[in-house]
């Protein structure tokens, strides 16, 4: 009970801090970036940190740490699949949206695309990402796919999960710190190099967001809060899997 107590709690921090790094990168483009538009111009740019961090980091994590709430390891986990594979689905979705909406700014004020360190870190998230959901898709949600695809298939699906969420957070710390590199430059705006009020605001937005993905990892590091292996419709598949 105790044990039980202690994921719940650090379930619901980690679903707080991720509700509130949506709050302040919404915050962030609203106050200071001019707010949102679809139109080519800087306020369609900023969807792109918004879309980011709800679908790559948030959305993400909390699907990553679906399996390890107690209280659906009682039930039969199919269902659970579904939500996981739809949640990850919809922050793929989302991703892809935001890169659209930065590439459209991009062609639209002839800036150079994928020039920076971050523009390469976020492409190559977004496209091991979208390999991880189609492969998980083949693997473990399409009825025809073979036992042995699927038992050589987990630990690498794991594996991958976790590659993601790293590159993502050092996507989302990189871009944070470009953006505020060419907007505070001292002409058109107070030098970043002063700490303006939006440079703490955003500095801070940083610091929730590594402070998120440490407690996914920890829930995701924590074996006792790993799913039992007691899924009947999961036993003639998987006898030596580890729960997700």
């Amino acid at each position: 009970m105790a044990a039980s107590s202690f994921f719940y709690a650090t379930f619901g921090l980690c679903v707080c801090l991720g509700i509130i790094c949506v709050v302040f990168v919404s915050s962030w483009n609203s106050r200071w970036r001019g707010g949102f538009a679809w139109d080519g111009t800087e306020s369609q740019f900023n969807w792109h940190p918004v879309l980011m961090v709800t679908g790559l980091l948030v959305l993400y994590g909390l699907a990553a740490v679906l399996y390890r709430i107690p209280c659906t390891w009682s039930q039969r986990k199919q269902p659970w699949k579904l939500l996981h594979a739809g949640l990850m689905l919809a922050a793929l979705l989302l991703s892809i949206v935001g890169l659209s909406a930065a590439f459209d700014v991009h062609r639209s004020l002839n800036i150079p695309h994928m020039y920076s360190l971050h523009s390469w870190v976020g492409m190559c998230t977004v496209v091991t990402f979208a390999c991880q959901w189609l492969l998980g898709l083949a693997g473990f949600l399409v009825p025809c796919s073979p036992l042995w695809f699927r038992a050589g298939l987990k630990p690498l699906h794991i594996w991958m999960g976790k590659v993601v969420l790293i590159l993502g957070l050092a996507s989302c710390i990189s871009g944070i710190n470009e953006n505020l590199f060419f907007v505070l430059d001292g002409v058109s705006a107070e030098a970043y190099s002063l700490l303006p009020a939006e440079a703490q605001f955003a500095n801070t937005l940083g610091v929730l967001i590594v402070a998120f993905g440490v407690v996914v990892f920890g829930i995701l590091a924590k074996a006792d809060w790993q799913r039992p292996n007691t899924d009947n419709e999961e036993a003639p598949l998987l006898l030596r899997e580890e729960a997700i």
